[in-house]
This record gives structure tokens, sequence and C-alpha cells, in this order.
């Protein structure tokens, strides 16, 4: 390993920082915008023509148009239909593509071959054989048009166990190095390639004006001007460029450019919400990644999910179709979201035809997608949907997959890529994802210049994250969320400790892994590597920008290595700054590492020194998004008014920087004891925003605060019990009829929870269950709006006196009368006489041991 020279990362960094001010034509109102949320002037009103007007970088190729013409001349409105609805292959079988003559098929995050998170690489590849075949089988007439499969793969192929996994894009935007990203998209499309997809949901060009927000690591930056530098090399890589022989070979795929229009930009950082920015900061901000990318021939845009004044963007047509397509020169398709054409004012996931009509080409209909093929064919046969309109999309779709050479291609595992599981996370490969992991770092603290290490010393690595590859790779890494893995399903990623073993051990020092701090013998220097679990859509939303809701053990770990006199670096996994004041005055140096995939020992390469005694490499990245000094410090992006964060924009130090350091303040701006918005009911107590209510046979109702306690009839009664602390749960006892409630401060809205996969989680003990006892987990509102879903079949199945996480689908709870969009009470527990339960924690999540069917009481 070469040495770099120290002084070049300075220089190419000021050559880097000139691009992206000339990366934006519109940066002068971006970086002055108001913020997330909140708008300067009425933007519902949409001019296309002060909107940018890029240039589609495909000449008109008339040959291809006539294959076209000849094709969509022998379709039938049946073919016609089926290739503008998209199913999830949880819900649909080469069968039913074979039958419907569908076009494309997608994985959602928890959809996999087999229903096995971690299926082998040869099972997709079988998959995606099958679909191909199925699309081009006439046997039963239509057409033999190829399907093509699209997927997450958003961090290289980061589906499939054993590929290379590279930092999310908040670690990317820390590089401002496009051809690093030109790089990595090449490499993510070959292995997407390798396992038989010819087409990736990325990348996401979202500019998160609120860290709140639970995907703000898909973004590159807050600044638009990064994103717009970026944003045009990933999609040249995971293409190729456009007009060059390799554009769209064998060796490429399709990328789809998201989510427009305004996903970073809702109103405090709400997934899925509402965006109610005026037309300039839409257009200056939020569509900053779209022009160059447009300009780069990205061959798909995603409809996002979120609104636009109201006005949800699977209907919004003047942005879908005036915007986009017509003034932005837009020349591929719109594919939607996970069921977001449901979403649209009027419609449901079955049925919507204002989506198609209003620009989207191609319908993301996961389970839905039977219904909403019958539907559209409706709609379109009585003119609902005009087959210009039809004949439009079905085009753009086509004209794609011609452009691929799709239609002279074989089945996929017979293409240039196909099966050569060799290439997934090939030493080139993982090369250039450590190289990303050592330019995304960046050095907040380095006091009195601890940083580099001698690797000739004993090293000490502690922290949750020291030693844990999910934790390292974050959300949409082999399941939605990135949770459920073991270390066995990374069988060619290093975690940090691993990197820092080798190189410890290979100058000749001695390291040591002992994840609680409790080391065998007192080591020279400690590194504590912590930060946020894993998490994607929906879950990442947080309420403030407060570390594990104030209640992380990590600051203690860090103060209890400082007190035994060891020097201590922090190193931070996280995918977005949060308020961590406490952490940076514990520890002699702070990195922000954010989530840098599979590749640990990239951060080895740039914290030890070598055998020779130099660094390895300095930092290189810089900050993407500004670091907040409090945490109620949600909008906090350069250029808006009041701007005063702890760490600016395109802050980080270098080993040239001196290492002073000033105290920070260890107020955060907020309760430590604020909750996180998902978490209701722990340790036996109700978080704030919460109150723990008893509501007897007589229907009387007590709000609680003591641990024993009963309802005014005495037919509820509740004491403390231990866990594996002491009352860190409450035992609930019912002699008759009665109801465990807790209830809101606020009215809250559980609508897009709702519509992903979440569920209402409690964690329960079962301590007696008389046969025929009813038993129910429910929602409710205060206007009367309830459901329930009954729950004795299933606790009757689980073991008496153990600890078990119950989940029930918010879903259910909506199908039986609950309205998630303003519930007062989000979990009521419903028992009859005889029932004793204990109740240890209740939480909105996605993970459980038992899951209950949607069988309502």
């Amino acid at each position: 390993m070469t040495p770099r020279s120290l002084a070049k990362p300075h220089l190419r960094r000021s050559l880097l920082a000139g691009a992206v001010l000339l990366a934006c034509a519109c940066t002068a109102t971006a970086l002055t915008a108001a913020p997330a949320g909140q708008a300067t002037h009425a933007a519902a009103t949409i001019h296309p023509d002060q909107w940018p007007q890029p240039a589609w970088p495909l000449q008109a190729d008339a040959a291809l148009e006539k294959r076209i013409d000849d094709l969509m001349a022998t379709m039938t409105v049946e073919e016609k239909v089926g290739q503008i609805i998209q199913g999830d292959i949880g819900s649909i079988t080469p069968d039913d593509v074979r039958k419907y003559r569908l076009g494309s098929v997608f994985n959602g995050g928890g959809s996999d071959p087999g229903g096995k998170y971690n299926a082998p690489a040869k099972d997709w590849l079988a998959l995606a054989d099958a679909f191909w075949e199925a699309s081009m089988d006439t046997r039963g007439g239509g057409k033999p048009i190829p399907t093509i499969w699209g997927i997450d793969a958003v961090h290289g192929q980061s589906n499939i166990v054993g590929a290379t996994l590279f930092p999310h894009n908040i670690g990317l935007g820390a590089t401002r190095d496009p051809e690093l990203l030109r790089e990595i998209g090449r490499i993510t499309a070959a292995e997407t390639r390798v396992t038989g997809m010819e087409w990736t949901f990325a990348p996401t060009v979202a500019v998160p004006q609120d860290d709140r927000w639970g995907r703000s690591y898909e973004g590159y930056s807050e600044n638009p001007a990064v994103v717009a530098l970026l944003a045009p090399a990933m999609v040249e890589g995971l293409q190729g460029k456009a007009g060059a022989a390799d554009f769209l070979d064998d060796r490429h795929v399709i990328t789809t450019v998201k989510h427009f229009l305004g996903d970073g930009g809702t109103t405090n950082g709400k997934d899925q919400g509402d965006t109610t920015a005026s037309e300039a900061q839409l257009r200056d901000i939020h569509a900053a990644g779209y022009v160059p990318a447009i300009a780069a021939g990205a061959q798909s845009v995603m409809a996002s999910f979120n609104s636009v004044h109201g006005e949800k963007m699977h209907g919004h047509k003047p942005l879908l179709t005036d915007v986009l397509k017509g003034r932005m020169n837009f020349g591929g398709f719109v594919v939607g979201d996970w069921n977001g054409h449901g979403q649209v004012k009027g419609c449901s996931n079955t049925d919507c035809a204002q989506t198609f009509n209003a620009g989207l080409d191609l319908a993301m209909a996961p389970d839905s997608w039977k219904g909403l093929y019958h539907s559209t064919l409706a709609h379109v046969k009585s003119g609902v949907i005009p087959m210009a309109r039809l004949d439009d999309a079905v085009r753009r779709i086509l004209r794609v997959k011609f452009r691929m050479g799709l239609f002279a291609q074989p089945k996929p595992s017979q293409r240039a890529l196909g099966g050569k599981f060799e290439l997934l996370a090939s030493p080139e490969h993982r090369a250039v994802a450590r190289r990303a992991v050592r330019e995304s770092l960046v050095l907040l603290k380095n006091a009195g210049g601890l940083l580099p290490l001698s690797p000739n010393q004993r090293v000490l690595l502690a922290g949750d994250g020291a030693d844990n590859v999910a934790k390292q790779a974050g959300g949409w890494t082999l399941t939605w969320q990135g949770d459920g893995t073991r270390r066995a399903d990374f069988p060619n990623a290093d975690s940090i400790w691993d990197g820092f073993r080798q190189q410890v051990e290979a100058a000749g020092g001695k390291a040591e892994l002992a994840a609680n701090g409790k080391y065998k013998v007192k080591p020279d220097v400690a590194m504590v590597v912590f930060g946020e679990d894993p998490y994607a859509e929906f879950q990442g939303d947080i309420p403030n920008l407060l570390f594990k809701a104030g209640k992380s053990g990590d600051l203690e770990l860090i103060r209890k290595l400082k007190a035994d006199g060891i020097p201590v670096v922090a190193v931070f996994l996280s995918g977005r700054p949060l308020w961590m004041n406490r952490e940076l005055n514990a520890a002699d140096a702070f990195v922000a590492a954010w989530l840098p995939g599979s590749e640990g020992g990239g951060i080895a390469d740039v914290l030890l020194r070598g055998k020779d005694g130099k660094p390895q490499y300095d930092f290189h990245g810089k900050l993407s998004f500004s670091w907040p000094k409090r945490a109620d410090q949600y909008a906090n992006n350069i250029g808006q008014p009041g701007y005063d964060p702890l760490f600016p924009f395109d802050y980080g130090l270098t080993y040239a920087d001196k290492g002073a350091w000033t105290p920070l303040s260890e107020d955060p701006g907020v309760s430590l004891d604020a909750a996180s918005a998902n978490l209701w009911f722990d340790h036996g107590a109700a978080a704030t925003g919460m109150m723990l209510r008893l509501i007897g046979a007589d229907g009387g109702g007590e709000d609680i605060v003591h641990p024993n306690a009963a309802s005014g009839d005495g037919t509820v009664r509740m004491t403390a019990v231990n866990t594996n602390v002491q009352e860190g749960a409450r035992q609930f006892t019912f002699t008759g009829g009665g109801v465990v409630m807790l209830r809101a401060n606020a009215t809250m809205d559980l609508s897009r929870e709702t519509n992903g996969d979440v569920m209402v989680i409690a964690t329960l003990r079962v301590d007696a269950l008389p046969e025929g006892a009813m038993v129910a987990i429910g929602a409710g509102c205060n206007d009367g709006c309830r459901g329930a879903v009954a729950i004795g079949n299933a606790l009757a199945t689980l073991p008496q006196g153990k600890w078990t996480r119950l989940g029930v689908p918010l879903k259910c709870l909506r199908a039986d009368g609950a309205d998630t969009g303003k519930l007062d009470a989000p979990f009521f527990l419903r028992g009859s006489a005889g029932l004793q339960l204990s109740l240890q924690k209740v939480e909105a999540g996605t993970e459980t041991d038992h899951k209950v069917a949607c069988a309502t009481d």
C-alpha cells in the first residue's frame, strides 16, 4: 500500500469545491432557502417555463422508433396494459407474467427468492431466468417482450449475500469525488447483472433539509450543488456514458433517479409527508440532481410518495408531465413507488386511472398488481385513460428495452456477466469500496494530535459497532431495514475490528476486542465504535436529533475508559448528523464514519500509521450535511436564515490541522427523556408523550403513574415485575373484562407506517391464559374509530413465562376500523377474566418473533 501524499487531498478538494459551485445553475436561490416545509410564497401553481431545460443526450433514432411502431401495431390492449403494471416477486410468479404479459417485476426490501432474506445468488439468477422465460413464452399467445427486473441496488447489489457493500450516499457525499462514484456505479451494475437484474432503483438524488427524516442517509448532501455534482457520475457509472458503445450494454443497468419531487423537503422531515416549499425551492433545491441526471441519459425516474402542497406526486400532472417530460426533456419512463398510486385522492391500490393520466408510465403494484391490471384495462377500454396516453407509456418502456438490446439477448444467466459469481466482492471491487470508505471519513476532533495511531501498541476495540457488519452497513442491506441478519450473512466483508486487528498484529502490536470495554490487559489506546442501529424508511424518522433518545450507554463507556487513563478515539456510525456534544467532549478524537458498508478495513487505513510510522492516508472527507450544536436544530442547512451549526457544511479536519479543542455546551436544547417516535412503552413505563390508562369492566378509566395500581372497579390490576432490570415490566391481572391503554398527548399520524409493513409490537409474557380467553390488541381515536385483532389463539401457542415480541400489523387495525392517520390511542390490550399478562415494551416496528394474522375480533 503506497501512502498518499498528504498535500494532494487539499488541492483536490479545492478543485472539487470549485466544481460544486459550478454544478448547479440555481445555487443562489437554493442556498438562501427557507427551512424545509416552509414556503416563502404560495407555490401550488407550477410554471414549467421557469424550470431548467436540460438537453436529452440521445438523438432520435428512426430505426429504433420503427421497431417500436411495428411491435406496438401487433400488440393487443391487454398486452399494452401488461407493460405498465409491475408486481413484486413476493406476490407474483412466472406463470402470472406468462398469463398477463407483464413487462416488469421487482423485489421490495422484504421480498426474496423462496422468502429467504439470505437466499444465495444462484437462486436470484434462477428466478430471473424463470421470469424472462415466461415473458418470452408465446405458447399461450402474446408477443415475446422481455421482462425487466428492478431491484434496490442502492449501495452496491445490497440484497445479495456476498456482494460488495459501498458506503451509503451520505458518506459518498462527503467524498466530493465524482470519479469514485462513477466506478462505484460501474461495479454495482456489474454485480447486479451477475445476479440477473437489468435495472436498479438508484440513485437517490434527494436533498434532505431536515435530518429527522429517516432517509437522510440516502441523500448525498443538504447542498443541491453537491447532489448535482455527484448524480450524473453515478448515472454514467451504472448505465455507461450516453452515446458510447457500451451504453446500456449487458454490463450496465437501467438507472432510476428518485424520488421526484421534494422527498427531502417534507414538513418536519416526515417520510411520505407534504412538501410546502415554494416553486423556486422545488426547482433550485429539490430538482437539482435531476437536471444533470437527465442530461446524462437516465432511463427512468421514480415518482415520490410525498405530496407537494397537498397533491400526491403520483397524481401531480404539472410536475410529472409538464415539467419532467415536457420542459426537462426527459426521454425515459416514470415508475411509481410501492403502491404510491393508491395514495392519490380518489384512488386505491387496485384502481387509479388518475396516476397514469398524470404522467406515470409504470405502476409499482407489489401485491395489488392483478386488481390494478384489470381496472386499468377497463379504464383504457372505456376511454377514461386515453389510448394515446397508454401508447406513450408503453412506447417509453419499450424504447428503453430496445436501447438495452434486450430483444436480442438470451436469458439472464447466459448474458455476458450472468452467473459469474466470482465477481461478487472481487478483490478489485472491494478495493474500490475500501477507497470509498477512506475518502468518506470526516474528522471532527483530534485533540492533542492523537491520530493517526501507531499500530505497534496495545489497541482496544470497544462498542457494539466494533465487530458488527450489519450496523456498519445500515439499512437496505439484505433486508429492508437492514436488521435481522447474522455475521455469516456477510462472507466477503471485514468488520472494523477485522481491519484493525489485521493491521495492528501485522505491525507487531496487540489488538483486543471487548464490546463492553472490559479489557483483559490495559490498552495504550481505545477505539469506541458505536452509533445508530440500522433503519430505512418509516422506521428511521425521529422526533429530534438526540442520539438514541439521549439514553445511549456509549457515553458512559467512553468516560469509563478515560477514567482509566486510556486515550479514546470515538468512531460514530450513523445515517445523519446528530447531537453528540457530550461524546465529542469525552473522547480525545471523534470520527464521523457514516455507514461504511462491507470494508471496515478502510477505517484502519486512515486511523493507523504504516509500519514506517507515517500516515497511510490522510482524512479526505468533508461534511455534506451541517452538524447540529443542539438536538432541536432541525433546519440546519447552509444558506438558511439563522444558520448556526456546530460544524458547518464542508467542515473536516486533516492531519495538518492543530488539535485544539474548546469544550462544548452539553445542553441539548430538548429533554434528554424525549422518546423515540416509535417507542410508546418501555421498562414498564409509558414513554414521554404517552399516558398509561387502566379501564375496568364498568368503563371507568384511571390514568396510571405508580407501578402498582388498579382500575376504578378493580377488574384490572397492575404490579411491577422484574426483567433483566428491577421492575423492568408491568404485570396485568384481569378479574373481569378490561383494557390496558396507551394514550398519546397529541394525535398520531401513522398512515405512512401503515402503508408499509409496520406492526404494533408488544414485548410480552403470558403468565396465565384461561381456555377461551378473549384477548385482543387494538388502536383507536377520540371520535370512536377503533380497530382490534384477536390474539388469544396466538398467545395459546406461546410458552408461558417466556418473553416474546408479538406483532399486529397496522394494516390489520386499519382494516378493522382504526383511522391510523389520527390515533390518540396507538395501543390497547383488551382482556377477560383469568388473563394474566406482563408487558415490557410496546413499539412500532417490523421485526418480531410472532406475527398475528389479520383476523379481526
